[in-house]
């Protein structure tokens, strides 16, 4: 947190000052509507009165007053948010906090009012100044070429896009592109864009479906630039880099986003390019903070990054699908830094975040970070426990840096890494199936409880699925389980089932295509028709109505905004952005690897295309074959015919019947050294097959919770007795509950009231899930009724390095302040423990070092425990993340636990360095706690609490 000290500086008087305004330095308002970023700055009118005029379309949006660098951040309360009403004045505070909202009915500019006569209580007004801009100009005036796709809308409703070309049997075509649904940004109803000779052009005979690929193929060159940028990095400034940016509204470059697109399609489009993004998400470490060698970047996050967050890992999907399409003089090289940068990550992973009581790692689910969009409401209390759960997706993109580690190193003489990473991997995969299977749901779950819990919940995500069934994590029967039982609504899969009550559309309640990708590429090998239907319906849909490629819809509508004027802090996506990288990989893909079936391998292509009946009839109803031109791959062109038999009813896919090279048979596996220059690949279709067809369907009102797919609120164990071996709980909540015991299940289907365990031991820890319907709830906050030992700081067995303070008005306890810089010390002496037992040691804590989804501060330091003799017995890395800060009376929280088995006798802990992502040179330059100011591990120190387990 920044100090008053420089919340002053920024108000004071400065002749040079944005056009001589009172304000030192600028201010911009930065919100959801325009990603977060600085193009709406305060401009300076005179009278201490700063104005910006901002086109905002309907919605519920979130926002703030920043710095370019976040170093000053004004809100109007710092405890919780806030909504803005039109023409109204609002005092600031001149402090960090919850975002603020504004919601707007129609698409209109509105002004944003700053007025600082009073420097210390700056004042906010909103006004609405005229509509939004229209449209009169018809994109498709004077084009010979027309096609049109019409699509139902969920209240019965039709919505159409309109396509046209001014010459359709151009070598390279332009294309109009109109729509009548509502659009989610300001802006004309049409977009215009043109095929380009460097990548390849479709040709299927519908007109339409040419322009949506030729859209993809257009806004990944908008994607690729030679600068990114990021208001947490360099001040916003520029960053020279030939990378992918992440979307229209999001210009820098993030480990997972990059990584999942370039799995998807991206990789083989541009390899050199995506290499040199994930290149950029490489990072050693600062001269003396650690050791050499280069890591994986976890980018900025929840409680302060990893090890909370650990799917750094997903850099092994991009990286492996970047060596299969890298030229051979470029490919080696970077398989070395890759290896280097994966062994060193896995090494360091391994001692923070791996569990060998479960053999699974700990972190938040990849991609699902958001907490109250997919974690019980209470996580936001206790990032903790987010940071101890295990989850499916983040499992399996760890299982797949292990096996491309593997690969690697075997591939460069190396065999005892070779071996290692092998066998890691393998004992992975055995535990993702042990722990995470759900036999009764058909579905792996995605992630288990916290610390003190550890059960597999009744959640599901598609990506975790889907990347278990790509992975060969799930074998065929896992498969065929999986999309026969994952949910699907009307208009697709959703990313989460069930979905979060009280919470905006974002993760929760929505698609995105990027997922929806990756649950085609798992139905299409597992053969899957009517999954690979409803994925493919929701691609074409997603862009063609939307005019681009858009980071996610709202799931049972599709749309990209469900306004729900009865519900305004429900409406959502609360932030979405079009071209959105992941998305734009996710079209390419579908229509590069999945509908012509080239899928590009280290040895060479592999050919496997998957065009179900109601595709053939609904796409390519008047074509007996389609062309893919001009894919250019290792510096050879191809050209991919796929003949096509005659539309069929019914439902199924045609199998592939033949394939020729240059007029000559050929296999499904094609050799790199096979391929001539130019290349005319044609595969010829034959027999419908059934293949499978299990779908699971599900629907509602999109502007209702309805029970049928919202999980009841997760329940509370409200208190409890204890009497000798026996346990009281007193529970609350809906539906049937379930009772689970240290993450096993206890008892099933109780209601709300007093329930006793009989057979409870020393110590036991209680969480509790409420069933309604089908459908579950995240568990209860656990409860351990073990006897706890609460050592304060101020215990004479306390010895530190630095000095303990009082209470002060945020906190009402003694603590030594801003601990953990590598020097410090601290131990507690003489621990005696006089029953034999299992015992979970944490440390209480408050770091405020960020709010807790940001930043790079996590606390990661190092707990071990020593016997009388001075033996250490136990050690581990423990998580200390940040944690909310109030005006006052702020509670202070608990660390990750070490757990451990002890047997009567005296003890010593000792807390000690470990390093955290601020360590990493990538980091030099941001701006927050943890950048330029050096690496930052601290927080506040309160105490050690042991629990008997």
């Amino acid at each position: 947190m920044r100090t008053t000290k420089t919340l002053a500086l920024l108000l004071a008087l400065s002749g040079a000052a944005h056009a001589a305004g009172p304000l030192a330095q600028d201010m911009y308002i930065r919100g959801a509507f325009n990603g977060w970023g600085t193009d709406n700055r305060l401009d300076y009118k005179g009278g201490a009165v700063y104005e910006a005029d901002i086109v905002i379309p309907p919605g519920y949006h979130a926002f703030k007053l920043g710095r370019s660098d976040w170093s000053a951040e004004w809100v109007l309360d710092p405890q919780q948010s806030q909504a803005v009403a039109l023409e109204r004045d609002y005092r600031l505070s001149l402090q960090p906090g919850p975002h603020d909202y504004l919601f707007v009915k129609a698409t209109a500019t509105y002004r944003f009012q700053l007025d600082v006569s009073d420097p210390q209580a700056p004042r906010l007004r909103v006004v609405r100044r005229d509509s939004g801009p229209t449209q009169s100009e018809d994109p498709h005036a004077g084009h010979g070429a027309m096609a049109q796709l019409r699509f139902s809308t969920w209240d019965g409703k039709t919505e159409t896009a309109r396509f046209s070309s001014p010459d359709q049997h151009a070598a390279l075509r332009s294309y109009a592109h109109s729509s009548t649904a509502p659009l989610r940004d300001p802006g004309p109803a049409f977009t215009t864009y043109s095929e380009t000779a460097a990548l390849p052009r479709l040709r299927s005979g519908d007109l339409a479906f040419d322009a949506l690929f030729a859209l993809a193929m257009h806004e990944m060159r908008q994607n690729s630039v030679a600068q990114i940028r990021d208001g947490n990095y360099k001040g916003g400034a520029a960053i020279d880099c030939a990378c992918f940016e992440t979307g229209e509204k999001w210009h820098y470059v993030w480990t997972r986003d990059l990584s999942y697109a370039a799995r998807l399609g991206l990789a083989m489009l541009d390899p050199e390019r995506v290499r040199n993004s994930l290149e950029f998400k490489l990072s050693g470490f600062r001269t003396g903070w650690g050791p050499d060698g280069e890591q994986i970047v976890q980018d900025t996050g929840s409680g302060g990054s990893w090890p909370v967050s650990t799917d750094r890992v997903s850099w092994a999907f991009g990286a492996e699908a970047a060596l299969a399409s890298l030229p051979d003089a470029e490919r080696g090289a970077f398989a070395r830094r890759a290896l280097a940068a994966l062994s060193h990550t896995i090494e360091a992973d391994r001692g923070a975040a791996f569990d060998a009581a479960t053999g699974l790692y700990s972190g938040e689910q990849s991609f699902l970070d958001w907490r109250e969009q997919s974690y019980a409401s209470w996580v936001v209390e206790d990032i903790a426990s987010l940071a101890s759960a295990k989850s499916l997706s983040t499992n399996v993109a760890h299982y797949q840096a292990l096996r491309l580690a593997a690969r690697l190193a075997h591939e460069q003489g190396d065999a005892v890494r070779a071996a290692r990473y092998g066998a890691w991997a393998a004992a992975l995969k055995t535990a993702i199936n042990t722990r995470f299977w759900r036999a009764d749901d058909g579905l792996y779950a995605s992630l288990t409880g916290p610390h003190f819990d550890g059960a597999p919940l009744r959640k599901f995500d598609w990506l975790g699925q889907s990347l278990a069934i790509l992975s060969g994590v799930a074998d065929p029967a896992r498969t065929r389980s999986i999309l026969a039982h994952y949910p699907h609504g009307p208009m697709g899969a959703p990313v989460i089932y069930p979905q979060q009550r009280g919470v905006p559309v974002y993760h929760n309640r929505a698609i995105w295509p990027f997922v929806t990708a990756f649950g085609l590429k798992a139905a299409a090998l597992g053969r899957n028709v009517s999954v690979a239907d409803a994925a493919y319906a929701t691609l074409v849909r997603s862009a063609a109505l939307n005019l681009s490629n858009m980071e996610n819809l709202e799931w049972l509508s599709a749309q990209p905004l469900l306004l729900d004027e009865q519900h305004p802090e429900l409406i959502g996506p609360v932030i979405n952005s079009r071209r959105q990288l992941w998305s734009v990989g996710a079209y390419a893909g579908m229509v590069i690897e999945n509908i012509f079936g080239l899928q590009v391998q280290a040895d060479g292509l592999h050919l496997d295309p998957f065009i179900t009946a109601q595709l053939r009839r609904e796409r390519f109803a008047q074509q007996d074959s389609i062309l893919l031109d001009g894919l250019r791959l290792r510096g050879k062109t191809l050209h991919l015919h796929v003949q096509l038999p005659p539309a069929a009813a019914g439902a199924g896919y045609y199998a592939l019947q033949a394939v020729t090279l240059n007029g000559k048979p050929a296999g499904t596996h094609i050799a790199w050294e096979a391929l001539a220059e130019d290349n005319q690949i044609v595969l010829q279709l034959g027999a419908l097959r059934a293949g499978e067809q299990a779908i699971r369907r599900v629907t509602a009102n999109p502007y209702q919770e309805d029970a049928a797919v919202f999980a009841p609120p997760e329940p509370r164990i409200k208190g409890f007795q204890r009497n000798g071996r026996s346990v009281s709980l007193d529970l609350a909540g809906e539906g049937q509950l379930d009772v689970y015991r240290d993450g096993r299940l206890l008892a099933a289907g109780l209601k709300a009231g007093r329930w006793q365990d009989r057979s409870a031991g020393p110590g036991a820890c209680y969480s509790v899930q409420a069933r309604v319907g089908e459908n579950s709830s995240h568990p209860s906050r656990p409860v351990c009724t073990g006897a706890v030992q609460e050592i304060d700081v101020g215990d004479p067995r306390v010895q530190s390095s630095r000095p303990v303070a009082p209470a002060r008005p945020r906190f009402d306890l003694p603590a030594i302040r801003d601990w953990g810089a590598p020097e410090d010390q601290f131990t507690v002496r003489d621990l005696q423990i006089t029953e034999g037992g299992r015992y979970a040691l944490q440390i209480r804590y408050h770091n405020a070092a960020n709010q807790i989804n940001l930043g790079i501060s996590n606390g990661v330091k190092r707990l071990s425990v020593f016997d009388a003799s001075g033996r250490r017995v136990a050690e581990a890395v423990v998580q200390l993340p940040h944690a909310a800060l109030l005006q006052a009376h702020t509670p202070p929280v608990y660390s990750t636990p070490l757990e451990v088995q002890l047997a009567p006798g005296r003890y010593q802990l000792r807390l000690s360095e470990h390093f955290n992502m601020s360590y990493l040179q990538s980091n030099a330059s941001f701006t927050n706690a943890g950048g330029v100011d050096g690496p930052a591990n601290r927080f506040d120190l309160f105490g050690v609490r042991v629990l008997r387990r």
